[in-house]
């Protein structure tokens, strides 16, 4: 009966042990290691409809439909803008990401339909609009373009519910990597977990960091998920999800700060552009 016992009571301990564990590693699986912290806060005028927003040293960018407004990161002060509402080209301007003095910004034609799509090109200095790439029709509105190892990485977004276009709903929602000259070169579907956390809406927002991880936004949950590149097949792996600040909308990473993460980050609550350290 004792030696019973004691097996019994150490099945007991075992048991828990493992209950433990398997809720630690779901909590560590949905990002509760890591979390998103504020700190520091842009307050933008009602009047700009906040859509993406783009980053480099000393200024961040906002984005609006037709406009891109620039901002000063020390005071907060706008110091110059550029205006799409006056030859009315621009229909729906999205996530952007400076590179080399340029500003890339998604754009699309979103809500109309059949879905067409093009990357605009700013000169940061003087938000002179300066170039672009037509995708045409493509089967997707862009929604975010970012480059990492010498490829451009694009999110072509689909919807479900009332925003459905062309039969599809957002589980045709695409990232798409193509070359310097624009040739597509690979593109990946996103999983079914995080198709369904977007529906109705699809993938706001997007950037890699520096591990190769990519970080992706819906369309108004207060979530990060974090993706990569599949070993295998033709479907984008979710690794975990990470508690932020904002809901949803676009992102961009400040590659110019050396140490740690910063995400700048579209928050429509306030109207605001939210600073977070991960």
């Amino acid at each position: 009966m004792i030696r019973f016992q004691k097996k019994n009571s150490m099945s007991r301990f075992h048991f828990v042990l493992l209950i433990v564990g398997a809720c630690l590693l779901s909590l560590v699986g949905r990002g509760q290691g890591q979390q998103a912290v504020e700190i520091k806060r842009y307050q933008i005028p009602d009047s700009i409809h906040l859509q993406g927003v783009a980053v480099d040293g000393d200024f961040f960018y906002v984005i609006s439909n037709t406009s891109i407004y620039k901002y000063r990161k020390d005071d907060g002060q706008m110091e110059a803008f550029f205006d799409g509402k006056k030859d009315g080209i621009m229909k729906h301007l999205n996530s952007g990401i400076v590179r080399n003095g340029k500003l890339y910004c998604a754009h699309s034609n979103f809500p109309d339909s059949p879905m067409a799509s093009s990357i605009e090109i700013f000169d940061t200095r003087t938000m002179r609009h300066i170039g672009n790439h037509s995708f045409g029709l493509f089967g997707g509105s862009v929604t975010w373009i970012d480059e990492k190892d010498g490829y451009w990485w694009v999110a072509f977004a689909n919807y479900s519910g009332r925003r459905s276009s062309e039969g599809r709903d957002n589980r045709w929602t695409q990232l798409v990597k193509f070359t310097r000259k624009w040739e597509r070169a690979s593109s990946w579907v996103y999983p079914a977990n995080v198709l369904e956390l977007f529906t109705p809406y699809s993938n706001s927002g997007g950037a890699w960091n520096n591990r190769g991880e990519l970080y992706v936004t819906g369309h108004d949950r207060k979530e990060l998920y974090v993706l990569n590149i599949p070993s295998a097949g033709y479907t984008l792996r979710h690794i975990r999800t990470i508690p932020i600040v904002n809901g949803g909308q676009g992102i961009a990473l400040d590659r110019s700060v050396k140490t740690g993460e910063i995400i700048y980050a579209v928050n429509r609550e306030d109207n605001s552009i939210i600073v977070q350290r991960l």
